[in-house]
């Protein structure tokens, strides 16, 4: 009973917590899992890692599929970056294996903080009068908005939104929408790459080069996340808003259908080496689920930017502690 749930039943509470934080922040899974899985659950740094990568395939899958249908992705895009990712994120896990664990830790530290200053930044955008209501229509996407839909579509909106968050795709385009930047950053942050005509077109096919660009992009993430057990959202979404000028609203969606492809190949060299603890990673994909659900409808009720500052000091302490943790400090 109690192996059970150890094992089992305390890991789909954690995945219920992360999902919950993905629907109401825009934290990615990755960010949260590892320190959690190192510190709270005894892993090993690479065990903690593959974990952590094992349990964002099937969001990702099940996030990928949503925003196909929905048609917020550029597909063609998504596959030439996850191709592209795939390629490198074994390598990616073949370089955690030779690291020592410090490294590897020191590098999701790294992460874990830069996740926890763009967290501080959104908290000090969002006006210290506006209401959790605000926020939260600021988080429907600006069709939803302009057609009057109702709450329950809105709720579909985040929940999808926080599935691209939980698989570590949504970090950057999910915390500019929640300060209700979606709809006036993107056509600055296009043109900041030279690619304005290529954002203003969303239906136009991408050109060669671009999808090149995507392949480059994806190598770069697909490497961090063999490394460090992240969805490499947080390297792929501002480099495709930047560098290819793809629209903001379908930045998520396309990062999403790239780290369901990159993540396979460090998933099954992480399972070959025996790394994963599957049964925690299942406990924590099932938890996630109702966790974003939850975390979607309380983003109406809680304050955003209170939200945000206390998960932001949760980050910094959680890479703290990973710090500590491998210099012994912690013991």
């Amino acid at each position: 009973m109690v192996e059970i749930l150890v094992h089992f039943v305390v890991p789909a509470l954690v995945g219920v917590l992360i999902g919950v934080a993905s629907g109401l922040l825009g934290i990615g899974g990755g960010t949260v899992m590892v320190p959690i899985f190192r510190l709270a659950f005894g892993m090993s740094a690479t065990m903690s890692t593959a974990t952590s990568l094992f349990a964002i395939i099937p969001t990702s899958i099940s996030g990928a599929i949503s925003h196909v249908k929905g048609k917020t992705c550029i597909l063609a895009l998504g596959i030439a970056a996850g191709l592209g990712g795939a390629c490198l994120s074994p390598v990616g896990v073949w370089l955690a294996q030779l690291s020592p664990d410090w490294l590897v830790m020191l590098a999701a530290a790294l992460i874990i903080g830069y996740s926890a200053i763009n967290m501080f930044k959104k908290a000090f955008k969002v006006p210290r009068a506006c209401q959790p209501a605000e926020g939260a229509d600021a988080a429907a996407s600006p069709s939803t908005q302009s057609s009057g839909a109702p709450e329950g579509s809105r709720t579909e909106v985040r929940v999808a939104s926080a599935t691209a968050r939980i698989s570590g795709t949504g970090e950057t385009l999910a915390d500019s929408s929640a300060t209700g930047g979606s709809s006036s950053e993107a056509p600055s942050l296009a043109s900041s790459g030279g690619q304005a005509a290529s954002a203003s077109s969303d239906d136009s096919p991408l050109s060669r080069k671009q999808l090149l660009q995507g392949a480059a992009i994806g190598l770069v993430a697909g490497l961090a996340s063999g490394y460090v057990g992240v969805g490499g959202g947080f390297i792929m979404v501002p480099l495709m808003l930047s560098i290819i000028g793809i629209p903001m609203r379908k930045a998520s969606g396309t990062s999403l259908i790239a780290v369901m492809i990159l993540a396979i190949p460090g998933v099954i060299e992480q399972g070959i080496i025996g790394n994963i603890n599957y049964l925690a990673g299942i406990a924590v994909v099932i938890g996630t689920i109702p966790g974003a659900v939850i975390g979607a409808k309380l983003v109406t009720k809680v304050p955003e930017r209170t939200l945000r500052l206390l998960f932001g000091c949760f980050l910094i302490v959680a890479a703290a502690m990973l710090v500590l943790n491998e210099v012994g400090v912690l013991g």
